[in-house]
């Protein structure tokens, strides 16, 4: 693996903590994305980083700084590419938005260039094509909170080169993850396969009135040795993006469970205020919510 200079295509939430992963394992790393402001708040985002670095790695300061001092913002989208060895996508999941972005990115990257998104919805082989260089292409999957949540889903399709597919396994150790080669196309890889099942069941037993959030989080707890429940999970995922996922489900199969649960979701969470750990409350109260109290699992 000869990487050195990687850029980051997107400075979201999970854009700027890819680039600042990426850096501070000693990475060369350009941040792109559409315009100046988007960048100044890209810079405020990753600056925000340096702290939990601190807390949760036992980073020093003088390495929490050289991190940034790694990273160069560009909203030109040749310049921000000229040197890159790979290039990590993670602008919105719109199939339009991403196929444009190819089309684009494939006329001005260099030859050497690895393509890579970062995609948790959309599968690689929609937009192979558009990039022009279908075998350099392939999908690199982070959960939120990457320096924690350490997982890398590498995900191929049918045309990339098992060069390339090695390569970026070995770039995600590089920088600190845990590598999970998936061989095949798979919506939602392999976390979410096994989550979002989890998710639904919960809420379903929910809006049945079978049990309160707390005691279904107790059962899958106890009886699992979990850490957290599912209810706990939805806080962390957020109640928005579980409204967004369930009433897409709602509308494309006109199912009437996952339409009760988006109503739900909606009335009593997402209308109230309510969406989850970042504003203090979802399912439970924040910062110490009933599942962490010594006694809830008894």
């Amino acid at each position: 693996m000869n990487f050195k200079n990687v850029t980051v295509a997107g400075s979201g939430v999970l854009g700027s903590q890819i680039a600042y992963q990426t850096a501070f394992k000693g990475f060369n790393v350009t941040v792109y994305d559409i315009n100046n402001d988007a960048l100044e708040n890209a810079k405020e985002r990753i600056q925000k980083l340096k702290p939990h670095y601190q807390k949760d790695l036992g980073a020093t300061e003088a390495e929490v700084n050289s991190a940034y001092n790694r990273i160069s913002f560009n909203s030109d989208l040749a310049k921000a590419v000229a040197d890159a060895d790979l290039i990590i996508e993670a602008i919105p999941e719109v199939v339009k938005i991403k196929t444009d972005f190819y089309n684009e990115l494939g006329k001005v990257a260099p030859e050497k260039t690895i393509f890579a998104t970062n995609s948790s919805t959309l599968l690689p082989s929609q937009f192979a094509e558009a990039t022009g260089r279908p075998e350099k292409f392939l999908a690199l999957h982070f959960a939120n909170e990457i320096w924690k949540n350490n997982t890398a889903e590498i995900m191929k399709h049918p045309g990339t080169d098992m060069k390339v597919f090695n390569e970026v396994i070995e770039f995600a150790k590089a920088i600190g993850m845990v590598a999970l080669p998936l061989h095949k196309e798979q919506p939602g890889y392999i976390l979410n396969s096994l989550l979002v099942p989890l998710l639904d069941a919960a809420q379903s037993l929910l809006v049945k009135e079978i049990a309160d959030p707390e005691t279904i989080d107790k059962t899958w707890m106890v009886g699992t040795g979990a850490p957290l429940g599912p209810f706990a999970i939805l806080d962390v995922v957020g109640i928005t993006t579980a409204y967004n996922i369930t009433k897409a489900k709602a509308d494309a199969t006109g199912n009437e469970l996952a339409q009760k649960v988006a109503d739900l979701l909606k009335t009593e969470y997402i209308d109230k205020g309510k969406l989850g750990r970042a504003t203090g409350e979802g399912f439970y109260t924040y910062p110490n919510p009933s599942f962490m109290n010594p006694d809830f699992l008894k």
